[in-house]
């Protein structure tokens, strides 16, 4: 309809955005959206047809793509944190993997009709699960941390090593096509290992440049993307296909050389990354024919994805957890889990037009094939995650985990009275200087950014109900809370009061609850604890009623939270009115004065100091008096 290139780039760029944008806001799958969105606009409605238009500059835009997406998966490829799993994982992601590479390429080749040729690098691509799908899929299960370490890493791991198999099982099975001499295959050996070589020398001069300075601040995206694309095209042209190799040895090998600058490096893969696998997924399915649309419902296509939902991908995870701790549930879990993502579409048209320029006519099957599986997989898994994971009772929804965004003194004696509960916490922040009275008391901390993506690939975040965002930017707790609300909805997210002089009406459109109280602000609660300022936990019994406790208590204390009988938290906050019954614990930040006083009246009471007892944190140590009347430490 359209034929001016300039349009279709901006079709293509804007639909991608949306698209991501539509599927965070109604917590839908972007690949869905995605794939909805580009058949809508090419093969459906005929609006563009990027390959058309684009012409002879559609492979180069899609090959480069590739290349950083590969470079992408691999920087997250980081084998200390590996070793901290247990042996599934180890044995999913190389017996598994194996496993999944022959059983899938004999699916392709006697159910698909695929050649041994075509089969085998397909197959080889196939075992990919792609972090970009399951992460948020995990996110939204909750699933309970073993299962959910074993796909997220299973998804970092795999993916880039899938597009490497599928190179090495096409270069192979070309040679021995050819019938070429044994020197030949040495010399594509030989080439593919100078490939990894290129990208190890590359990844190590890059690392020293970023190491010692050499780069300032604002070249090191552009200087690392254009590394990235010299290292693929040089490798490339140096045998053909090697080039993927290179930029997965690259991002490797920067993934563990312990850089103090990866969280920037990190940030260029974040800033390019996601305009080209929006852009890019749309420009492939909206360059679909409608034919392709047809051939999904081919009925070897249907018997192919079909093996690899209920034969393949079980298959490979039954056998290769023989002898290991996992239990018949868990393998249940992960056996049918494993969505395919943006990586195999992306790669697997990348293959389909070399394979058909070396001959391999039965390729042109190989989009149609690949969109039947993507579609398949992340509608299925995506919609069944949840429901299987409660069915198995590998969910978290009974924990009242609690993550705090930002480190403060205020913050670390929250969290050390929510840890004495039983509940697990964990406070983040940017800056490593803020958390310090939180290392101070020993409380777990992550050094990162909560909205970067990369926080995904290094954090488990199933194990928190509620997210406190409490630095002290209002704007940047807002955006917390917004990013979050499609994952932990509304009534589980919240942030501490603005201070004077913002827009409070735009933060609360945008952010999450207010917590506490809306007078105090992060600022207010850091003053008050330099003033002395303790957290006091105190139970509610039947002769000692919450009614009883407020009117008691110091009007310039604020109460925190309620620690139910069950081991649940509630946060105070304005928009909710909090009730306390016989056997829960207030828990509030009361000042020293009316604290010495409360337990100078305990103390002439004649009541046996057993049963109570009272925490005090101050300003960096715990202190622990049994006074009469009040709670125990942990209820569970």
């Amino acid at each position: 309809m359209f034929d001016s290139l300039l349009f279709d780039l901006m079709l293509v760029v804007l639909i991608g955005v949306l698209s991501q944008w539509l599927a965070w806001r109604f917590r839908m799958p972007a690949i869905v959206v995605m794939s909805i969105a580009g058949l809508l606009v090419g093969p459906i409605f005929g609006l563009i047809n990027p390959q058309e238009s684009m012409g002879e500059l559609f492979g180069p835009i899609i090959t480069f793509a590739v290349a950083i997406i590969l470079f992408e998966g691999s920087l997250n490829l980081d084998f200390k944190e590996i070793k901290g799993f247990s042996k599934p994982v180890a044995r999913i992601v190389t017996l598994g993997a194996f496993i999944a590479w022959i059983a899938g390429s004999l699916a392709a080749h006697y159910l698909a009709g695929l050649s041994w040729a075509v089969a085998f690098v397909i197959g080889g691509l196939f075992i990919v699960t792609g972090p970009t799908v399951i992460l948020p899929l995990l996110r939204q299960a909750k699933l309970k941390p073993r299962p959910a370490a074993i796909l997220k890493w299973e998804g970092i791991v795999v993916d880039p090593f899938g597009a490497l198999l599928a190179v090495f099982a096409f270069e192979f099975i070309k040679f021995l096509d050819r019938e070429v001499t044994l020197t030949s295959l040495l010399l594509f050996f030989a080439a593919s290992a100078f490939a990894a070589f290129i990208g190890w020398g590359a990844a190590r001069v890059m690392g020293n440049a970023f190491e010692r300075g050499t780069l300032p601040e604002f070249l090191k995206a552009p200087v690392l993307f254009a590394v990235v694309i010299f290292t693929f095209v040089f490798a490339d042209e140096m045998m053909h296909e090697t080039g993927l190799l290179a930029v997965t040895a690259m991002g490797m090998t920067m993934a563990n050389m312990r850089l103090t600058t990866l969280q920037d490096i990190r940030h260029f893969k974040e800033n390019i990354s996601v305009l080209l696998i929006s852009g890019i997924f749309v420009m492939l399915t909206a360059s679909l024919e409608p034919q392709t649309l047809i051939e999904i419902f081919n009925p070897n296509i249907i018997a192919y994805v079909a093996a690899m939902l209920f034969i393949v991908r079980p298959l490979s995870i039954w056998l290769s957890t023989i002898g290991t701790e996992l239990n018949v549930r868990e393998k249940l879990l992960i056996g049918w889990i494993a969505p395919r993502g943006i990586v195999a579409l992306t790669v697997s048209g990348y293959f389909a037009t070399i394979l058909l320029e070396n001959g391999y006519q039965d390729a042109g099957l190989l989009t149609a094939l690949t969109f039947a599986l993507v579609l398949s997989t992340v509608i299925l898994h995506g919609f069944s995650i949840s429901f299987l994971a409660k069915k198995l009772n590998l969910t978290t929804t009974d924990e009242s985990g609690v993550l705090i965004v930002g480190g403060s003194r205020f913050a670390a004696a929250l969290a050390q009275s929510i840890k004495d509960t039983g509940n697990e916490v964990l406070i983040v922040d940017r800056s490593w200087a803020n958390l310090t009275y939180a290392r101070q008391l020993g409380m777990p901390i992550y050094i990162g950014d909560i909205l970067s993506e990369q926080t995904e690939y290094h954090l488990d975040l199933t194990p928190y109900r509620y997210m406190l965002a409490m630095t002290k930017a209002d704007m940047y707790n807002a955006h917390v809370c917004a990013d979050f609300t499609p994952d932990l909805g509304r009534d589980h997210l919240y942030q501490t009061a603005f201070h004077v002089g913002k827009d409070v009406q735009t933060f609360t459109i945008l952010g999450g609850q207010t917590i506490f109280t809306p007078d105090v602000s992060i600022y207010e609660l850091e003053d008050r604890m330099s003033a002395g300022h303790v957290i006091r936990k105190t139970m509610i019994t039947k002769q000692y009623s919450y009614t009883q406790y407020l009117r008691e208590r110091d009007d310039k204390s604020i109460l925190l939270y309620v620690l139910r009988l069950d081991g649940t938290i509630e946060f105070f906050a304005p928009e909710v009115e909090l009730q306390a019954f016989a056997g829960d614990i207030v828990v509030s930040l009361t000042s020293p004065a009316k604290t010495i006083e409360r337990v100078k009246e305990r103390l002439e009471e004649a009541v046996p100091y057993e049963k109570i007892e009272e925490l005090f944190i101050g300003d960096d140590k715990v202190e622990k008096t049994v006074i009469p009347g009040d709670a125990p430490l942990s209820s569970k």
